[in-house]
């Protein structure tokens, strides 16, 4: 069978229902949710050309049908975290050999990937691995946690993730809401799960996925390839900055930065964001006064605050010496 093809996504209807024990899908990327990985996209209920996930949430594009579990970095893609089987089951098909960071070509928008049959008519799909490491071949046997290849960014992908599709005979479906018909509409009863995941896979509205201190604002592609906060700059750096990495933003969200230093506040600032974004950075600081920045201890903290509710928080450090 052919690894990727387009398939019309249709409504199950109000009726439709599978036994709560129909599968049971376990994280299928070998991190951590929240710290070393985290879910980009969710899948899109919306039948408009608008999009919305299963929470009326923004994390989700127009036809969107799948999960997408990301790496916070391409540096964390090169370390290497393995794809794993979210059931057990048989390999009904695989590709390798799509080079990541490529042009997407037609037909191979998957990328490098497995499929997986459950059985009842339930199939999991893992897309954009990494070229060269699918371990698996077509009918291997898998059980739950199986590795089958790394997280990669091959096929149609502008950032390193897996992208996780489930299907029940033929037609996509939303783990986190396989009842649900439309967006906002999550139908659940008594007797029914609200979903596929074992409790270890949550909704996380967005976050924080990275920051740190450098002597200027840092440009966005050096962000997202890996880059590091330093323990320690000169303390004839023209500028203290703090910068910040967040994923999910909505309009009207607010970042909340605090800078100290030796000498007490450096500056402590609320940045409204105007607009929904998937991937952002922003940066606040101070140039150098005087002859210098006091030497000693540094430290940073930034909150991701929507309405009263923190989505993320974080705190670094730096050293200023000569």
């Amino acid at each position: 069978m052919p690894l990727y093809k387009t398939l019309t996504r249709a409504a199950f209807g109000a009726g439709f229902a599978f036994p709560a024990w129909a599968l049971d899908l376990a994280l299928p990327v070998d991190c951590t949710l929240g710290e070393t990985c985290y879910i980009q996209q969710y899948f899109d209920h919306d039948p408009s050309t608008a999009w919305g996930d299963f929470t009326c949430g923004t994390l989700a594009y127009d036809g969107h049908d799948g999960t997408d579990f990301a790496l916070p970095t391409r540096a964390a893609m090169s370390g290497g975290v393995a794809v794993l089987a979210a059931a057990p089951g048989t390999v009904a098909g695989i590709r390798d050999g799509v080079e990541d960071f490529a042009p997407k070509v037609a037909g191979k928008e998957c990328g490098n990937g497995v499929v997986v049959d459950h059985g009842g008519g339930w199939q999991t799909q893992y897309c954009h691995m990494r070229m060269g490491s699918v371990r698996v071949n077509v009918g291997d046997g898998v059980d739950t946690g199986t590795p089958l290849g790394l997280i990669g960014q091959s096929g149609m992908a502008e950032f390193p993730h897996m992208h996780l599709a489930v299907r029940k005979d033929g037609v996509e479906v939303d783990p986190f809401a396989p009842r649900a018909t439309n967006i906002c509409d999550v139908a659940s009863s008594d007797t029914a799960r609200d979903d596929l995941w074992l409790p270890d896979v949550t909704y996380r509205a967005g976050g924080i996925i990275g920051a740190g201190f450098a002597n200027q604002v840092p440009e966005f592609e050096a962000i997202k390839s890996g880059l590091d906060s330093p323990a320690a700059l000169p303390a004839t750096s023209p500028a203290l900055v703090l910068w910040v990495y967040l994923f999910g933003a909505r309009a009207g969200d607010a970042l909340v930065f605090d800078i100290t230093g030796p000498e007490g506040r450096i500056t402590a600032e609320r940045v409204r964001l105007e607009k929904n974004q998937a991937l952002l950075f922003r940066a606040v600081g101070r140039k150098m006064r005087g002859m210098g920045w006091p030497e000693g201890a540094y430290s940073g903290t930034a909150r991701l605050m929507r309405g009263v509710q923190e989505l993320g928080s974080t705190a670094v450090s730096v050293t200023m010496e000569r």
